[in-house]
């Protein structure tokens, strides 16, 4: 079962938040059940985590067996702007701004189409444009 990790799971560990335990141990039952992986947003998200680097990055995901799926193929960029085009018309309906970014449209996508489920903090977000994805975690 492959497992893609959202940028919010990571920061949160790098940060000591409360919930970091229970997200490291939720990283390491995914990682005994098959494989952990991020898309190219996430690796890009990480890099602006505040003191972050390439080499403090590169590093973690080589402990922790993150894998990063470095093609975003036509298919996700289909999905992401499928989904994030219908979240916005909500948004619209509703007389409220657009206040997602595509990156969590192709976070979605990514693990809708790459992987197996994702694990993220954001679940109602996620369901709400992606009901279909199994999201992982405690």
């Amino acid at each position: 079962m492959r497992t893609a990790i959202d940028t919010n799971v990571i920061s949160a560990i790098w940060s000591g938040e409360r919930s970091a335990r229970t997200l490291i141990a939720d990283l390491g039952a995914a990682a005994e059940r098959g494989g952990l992986v991020i898309c190219p947003v996430v690796y890009a998200e990480l890099l602006a985590y505040p003191g972050a680097t390439g080499a403090f990055v590169d590093r973690f995901l080589s402990d922790t067996r993150l894998a990063i799926d470095w093609v975003i193929g036509r298919e996700i960029w289909e999905k992401a702007a499928e989904r994030f085009s219908a979240y916005a018309e909500r948004r619209r309906r509703n007389g409220s701004e657009s206040k997602r970014l595509i990156a969590d449209f192709l976070i979605g996508a990514h693990a809708l189409l790459q992987a197996d489920q994702l694990m993220t903090m954001d679940r109602a977000r996620y369901r709400a444009d992606f009901e279909e994805l199994t999201i992982a975690g405690s």
